[in-house]
């Protein structure tokens, strides 16, 4: 039956951004092996994959082409390719180009030109000869994720550029986002989605209604599907460092961070939807800090890129910090500032967080932990942010301690002279000198 592509902006939102299947460590292997990064496999394994064919740029299974070809043959995209137009496929890229002129005037897209270029010069040398066809937004969302929509529509989010610590950190989130582009992983997930729907349609005929055990046997299916989408994407973000000069082990240290973030908070054992889709974090840690090494081996040189990275970061960072608070999830926002506080050039901006942390908390002995770490953010090295005295004074003023409360006010004004507040400042001052 040929699905008309009215019915593709049914389905799109649950298509849109890649996702991932079945388990298991040669699936993050396989594009390695394809680039000749890793040794064959064992005859054993062979014969497992005796079915796959060979694309020119990654495993392309023979089970991927479906029906009479025309609707789901998934190869690898070539550079500048779109699918035909009498396919689904191309039915999902239309509703996702109107997507992505939404996302050009959305309210949170960060219309930065300077963190763009970067970001998309980054893109394009992970990318290579697709560089053309990638599109990248930075979208203000404090939270670590960067989408791939099947048009070539990426999104990085201001809370991954927070977390990662120098370029090739980066370089691996941009090259697992190109991965789920050039394997078409969205129409991987489109022919998925319909076979099973299907088989269930003919289930439900069959037996009068939606059985739990179908309806399990489907949702298995389906997140086990996208695991393996987001295995191999983690294997071409290996891939592609290694052929645009990054350091691969560094990929790794993306996900030991994250697993610190999460034990460090009180509500991690409450059901993740994001794990439901994703593998567990502990194991993207552990696979690609083998993988990584044994890239990193046959490299003779690699880069890391930190200072190009804090160039353009560091400068910007301020905001990012200030919208992980405002998300008041204290336990992993500490953790999140301890690991930046590990290696950072400007301490003295983290360690005024940490005291807008327990400003901001309000718990027992935090108003004293707040003053304790803004006068240690004035020792330490680096630049804290002007409002340092103002968030000092407004938590001697809520102790009752005025003298002390005036004289961080007035060098809050003296840092900032063209502070946009400074009228209600001097008036706090005036009040504080007669009280």
């Amino acid at each position: 039956m040929i699905r008309s592509r009215a019915s593709v902006g049914l389905i799109a939102s649950a298509l849109v951004l890649a996702a991932c299947q079945t388990a298991g460590r040669t699936v993050y292997e396989a594009p390695l092996r394809q680039g000749e990064l890793l040794d064959p496999p064992a005859a054993t394994e062979q014969k497992q994959t005796a079915a796959t064919t060979q694309s020119d740029f990654g495993l392309v299974d023979a089970d991927t082409i479906a029906h009479d070809g025309r609707y789901f043959r998934i190869t690898d995209l070539s550079p500048g390719e779109r699918p035909s137009p009498e396919t689904l496929e191309a039915g999902l890229w239309q509703s996702m180009d109107r997507v992505e002129q939404q996302t050009r005037t959305s309210g949170n897209r960060v219309d930065d030109t300077e963190l763009n270029a970067y970001l998309t010069e980054v893109t394009c040398r992970v990318a290579g000869e697709h560089c053309n066809d990638v599109r990248v937004y930075v979208m203000r969302v404090p939270a670590f994720n960067a989408t791939m929509a099947p048009n070539g529509m990426m999104q990085v989010w201001t809370g991954l550029l927070l977390r990662t610590r120098n370029e090739a950190q980066l370089a691996g989130v941009l090259g697992h986002e190109v991965g789920h582009f050039l394997r078409r992983h969205s129409a991987q997930r489109m022919k998925n989605v319909i076979e099973t729907t299907n088989f269930l349609a003919f289930f439900s005929a069959a037996t009068g209604g939606w059985g739990s055990i179908a309806g399990l046997f489907a949702q298995g299916q389906l997140l086990a599907f996208n695991r393996d989408h987001e295995r191999e994407a983690d294997g071409y973000g290996l891939l592609l460092m290694n052929r645009s000069g990054y350091d691969p082990r560094e990929a790794a240290l993306t996900w030991s961070n994250l697993i610190r973030e999460h034990d460090a908070n009180e509500d991690k054992d409450e059901r993740d939807p994001f794990l439901s889709t994703h593998p567990a974090p502990e194991e993207r840690s552990k696979i690609l800090g083998e993988l990584g090494a044994a890239v990193a081996s046959k490299m003779t040189t690699s880069e890391k890129g930190r200072d190009r990275f804090l160039e353009i970061m560091l400068p910007r960072r301020a905001a990012w910090l200030r919208d992980e608070l405002n998300q008041r999830s204290f336990e992993t926002s500490n953790e999140l500032f301890d690991i930046l506080l590990e290696d950072d050039p400007n301490p003295a901006e983290i360690l005024f967080f940490k005291g807008e942390l327990h400003r901001l908390r309000g718990e027992e002995g935090d108003e004293q932990m707040a003053i304790d770490f803004y006068v240690e953010s004035l020792q330490a090295a680096g630049t804290p942010p002007a409002e340092l005295h103002r968030s000092k004074g407004l938590v001697h003023n809520r102790r009752g301690a005025h003298t002390a409360a005036k004289e961080s006010f007035e060098a809050y004004l003296e840092a900032s002279p063209n502070a946009s507040d400074r009228l209600i400042v001097e008036d706090m001052i005036k009040r504080l000198a007669t009280s």
